[in-house]
């Protein structure tokens, strides 16, 4: 299911920014300014059309991008890249100094094994001292409140503006949810696509990351770190 929602996203994905060159800008320079400022070889492994990993890469970063959908990698430009899930990363032990996996990547792995998984292999591929950059929505609140919609987001083009929102379909167990991610176009066609979350909760990430090897997990706040998004750093 999540690669098909990506690959069916992947043309139209930059349309969820308001503007995405300046999104990758940005998230480029706090992501640099949370890997202490300094180029490092780093594994973006989620890397969907490149928003992260092309940011980083523009700040002097040697990065490589894995992702599950060919089709969103089929966007990216200028940094190595390969489809690989993460729960089984292709590359050796001790390859990179750094692993970023951002914008609510982790969450799409539905139960503690596959999260269990994944976080095994980031540690594997991590180099001794290495750090984790893994940012995700404010979960904790949404379990609280179990929102049923995102606020749109208005994507402004030549050819007209595209709007962008989600629906979400909360399971009975609080935990889970659908998400139906529309885009209407400018000539007001509309698209759907569907996928399922984990909504994580800060305690049970930390508990995850302590699980698989990691050390001084540490958060740091969108007004802190000057990201979209909660990010938990860790070190192997």
């Amino acid at each position: 299911m999540t690669r098909r929602f990506y690959d069916r996203l992947a043309a139209d994905y930059h349309r969820i920014y308001a503007d995405w060159p300046s999104s990758v800008r940005r998230q480029g320079e706090a992501l640099h300014r949370l890997l202490g400022g300094h180029p490092r070889r780093v594994l973006d492994c989620a890397c969907g059309i490149g928003t992260q990993a092309v940011g980083l890469a523009a700040q002097g970063h040697e990065v490589t991008g894995t992702d599950l959908s060919p089709a969103a990698l089929a966007r990216v430009t200028g940094i190595p890249v390969a489809a690989a899930d993460m729960r089984a990363l292709p590359f050796p032990d001790a390859t990179f100094d750094a692993v970023v996996c951002a914008d609510n990547s982790l969450p799409h792995l539905l139960t503690p094994e596959d999260v269990r998984r994944a976080l095994t292999e980031m540690h594997r591929v991590l180099r001794r001292g290495g750090r984790l950059v893994l940012s995700t929505r404010d979960y904790d609140e949404a379990r609280r409140t179990h929102p049923a919609a995102t606020r749109p987001s208005v994507h402004e083009a030549p050819d007209g503006r595209t709007i962008t929102f989600q629906l979400w379909h909360w399971h009975p167990d609080g935990t889970h949810y659908d998400v139906e991610l529309f885009q209407v176009f400018p000539d007001l066609t509309t698209t759907v696509h569907t996928t399922t979350y984990w909504a994580i909760t800060r305690a049970e990430l930390q508990d995850f990351l302590q699980a698989t090897g990691f050390s001084t997990p540490t958060w740091h706040e969108p007004e802190e770190s000057g990201f979209f998004q909660p990010i938990l750093t860790a070190k192997t």
